[in-house]
Order: C-alpha cells, then structure tokens, then sequence
C-alpha cells in the first residue's frame, strides 16, 4: 500500500488581506504549514489557523521564512547562518506559544519559500536551520526538498525528516525546483500535476525540464493554497490519489 502526506501551506492573510481559502483545504490535507508573520501571517491569523487545524484533526507545522512580507518570501536575501538559526528559532517559537495556548502539538518545521530552496543548496544554511528545529525539539519533523541538502543535514543533526515533492512546480535536472521566474516553472494542468504526484509516490521518479527522467523520494506532497484554484485543485488531487491506490495518511 503506498501512503502519502498531503500539506499545505496555510495562515498567510495578515491585517485586512485575505490570501486562501484555508478553511475549505483543511478538510483534504493531512497537514498544514502556518506561516509565521516574517513573510505572510499575523499573530490573529496564526492562532485561528491553529484553532481551525485542530479542528479539523490536521497536523500543525511552522513555515518560518525570510523577513520580506512585500516579496511573500519569496525573493533570496543574503544572510548568515547565524541569522537563520535566529530566525528560525523566533519563528517557530511563536507559533508554539499558540499551539500550546489552543492545546495542541507541534509536528514539524517546513521553511518556506527563498528560505527552503537556498537551504536546499547551501550547506551552511541547511545545517543552521537544522540545529534550530533540534534545539527547539529534537522530535519535530523537518520538512525539506526531496534529495536536498536540507534533507541530508536534518538527518546528520538527528532530526526525523520527511522529503517534500511539488504537485504544481517543474523539476531541474539537479533535482531542484524551476525558479519562479522563469515561464515554465509551475505546472498549471490540474490532470498533469495530479499524473506527475502518483508516479512520484509509485515509481520515485519525474520528468525534469531537460526532458530526462530523475530519481525522487516523496513523502509529503505539497499543494499551496494561495492560488486561484487551490481549493478545487486540493479536492481533486485528494480523490484521485485515493482512487489510485495512495492512502493520504498524516506521519505518526
């Protein structure tokens, strides 16, 4: 039987902005990565996002990013891995606060955006965030790219982790993701996404750009839900993963 987890970055409204339908996703992910103020959130959207997520019986993980609420995240900055451990440890322990005030736990760290994919190159990056999520608590889920640094230097610092695949983003020869700003970088078929995660999860392979199959190991499927389609698109890919086989199962 294959199993997969299904998550989905969550909680990045802040103040009078509405980004997502995050209510509606809880009810087909098994897990969920709430942003945590630096690149998307506020301290009002955290803790109801917290409260919907217990709610719904869903898994709760951070998603501490760059300090860029302008650029979501998104854009790389230059820091050192001494400010990533900072940040990562602020982060996380503000969500936690909430986590705990609403009764419930903490399953894993996900960095987010330009913080995740430098992490997934840099070495020095990759074993600072590490050590941040290890001190925090040694128990926590890393969440990272599949086959990237961040992967390897989670399991060195003695982290459980768990390789993330994109249902909706274009793969590299290197294993990397397609940078957004290129054309081809997302995948905006819902059928092509959906065909691209089974055999993910069944034959731990995917076609890069280059147009070469490369090996991959998929643990947790990520579908973001900030875009327009997400809600329709996090149904589908629950239905159709089910009806081919995949339990959507949360990690234990």
């Amino acid at each position: 039987m294959y199993k997969i987890d299904l998550n989905s970055d969550l909680g990045e409204s802040f103040g009078a902005y509405k980004i997502g339908s995050d209510e509606e996703i809880l009810k087909y992910v098994t897990s969920v990565n709430i942003a945590c103020g630096f690149h998307a959130g506020d301290p009002s959207v955290m803790r109801k996002t917290v409260k919907n997520a217990l709610l719904n019986n869903v898994s709760i993980g951070a998603h501490p990013g760059l300090p860029d609420l302008i650029g979501f995240g998104r854009r790389n900055m230059s820091i050192t891995p001494d400010e990533a451990y900072d940040m990562v440890i602020y982060q996380v322990g503000a969500l936690y606060g909430f986590i705990k005030a609403e009764g419930g736990t903490m399953q894993h760290v996900k960095p987010h955006g330009a913080l995740y994919n430098m992490a997934a190159k840099d070495e020095k990056l990759a074993i600072a965030i590490a050590q941040a999520v290890y001190d925090i608590n040694p128990e926590l889920i890393l969440f990272g790219l599949a086959g990237s640094e961040s992967i390897k230097q989670g399991r060195l610092v003695g982290l459980r982790t768990a390789s993330e695949v994109f249902a909706d983003r274009t793969y590299q020869n290197d294993g990397s993701l397609t940078p957004r700003s290129q054309s081809d970088a997302m995948v905006t078929d819902e059928k092509e996404s959906i065909e691209r995660v089974i055999r993910m999860v069944k034959d731990k392979k995917v076609k890069c750009q280059q147009g070469n199959d490369i090996g991959i190991e998929a643990e947790t499927v990520c579908i973001h839900g900030d875009s327009a389609k997400a809600l329709n698109f996090a149904l589908e890919i629950n239905n159709t993963l089910t009806n081919s086989g995949i339990e959507i199962i949360s990690f234990e």
